[in-house]
């Protein structure tokens, strides 16, 4: 299947390290004008110097007006992968009222922030676009001590439901991505336990982990214009996990 974004501008976020990163690369090396966005200025700088055509942005999502003022700079833009996230884990009787708003903030409202953007600017513009948002299996199946980060990504599970109803007049599609565990860096830091991966590959029947290019194959499908009568759906990554 022969995909090229060439001519289109595509905005990523999260785009330092991990999932967000390996999606601005392949991205550009699919023809698209990528602009990485990032919290973390150096892995933006070693982003650059891995390709010089992705354009860079650096700001704390977590800040809603910097956020707004950032992303204006940078418009127009055509296709939008909201990758930004944070995890915060501990047993639900130990939750904080912090963190649970921590986690919101980055793994729900900056999607709606950067997202009223970004759809705002197609609207003006009359152009079509897709959205594809960074979920989790997690919204799908209850996790031990993720309770918080669970409820977000059900959250946004249901946001990107809502948005594509509304959008859709536009010929704006939203889409969600939901992996299971995924082996970037930091899957591997945090799951190098044998023991502990045990515990969740048992359940996953296809017995292994998922890969950064297979999550990114899924949102260039998204993205692209091969999946022009997809919206409001999710692709669940997670080798049959949530099925059983």
């Amino acid at each position: 299947m022969n995909i090229s974004f060439e001519g289109k501008r595509i905005l990523v976020t999260g785009a330092g390290q991990g999932i967000g990163r390996e999606t601005a690369l392949r991205l550009s090396k699919f023809n698209g004008t990528v602009v990485a966005l990032s919290k973390t200025q150096a892995n933006l700088d070693s982003l650059k110097k891995e390709d010089p055509k992705i354009q860079t942005v650096c700001v704390d999502l977590r800040d809603w007006d910097a956020t707004k003022k950032a992303v204006s700079t940078v418009l127009p833009i055509d296709l939008l992968v909201n990758n930004a996230g944070i995890a915060i884990l501990d047993p639900f009787l130990n939750l904080k009222p912090d963190d649970f708003d921590a986690t919101l903030n980055v793994n729900v409202k900056s999607y709606i922030n950067v997202s009223q953007i970004v759809a705002k600017d197609m609207i003006n513009r009359k152009v079509p676009g897709s959205i594809v948002n960074l979920s989790s299996a997690a919204s799908l199946v209850a996790v031990k001590d993720h309770a918080t980060y669970c409820s977000a990504k059900a959250c946004l599970d249901m946001l990107t439901k809502v948005m594509a109803l509304e959008l859709a007049p536009y010929n704006i599609r939203v889409n969600t991505v939901n992996p299971t565990l995924v082996m970037t860096a930091m899957g591997k830091a945090n799951w190098s336990d044998p023991d502990k991966a045990a515990t969740l590959r048992v359940k996953i029947p296809m017995d292994r982990f998922a890969e950064p290019c297979e999550v990114v194959d899924s949102i260039v499908f998204l993205l692209s214009d091969r999946s022009a009568m997809t919206t409001g759906s999710a692709v669940v990554i997670d080798g049959g996990y949530h099925i059983q």
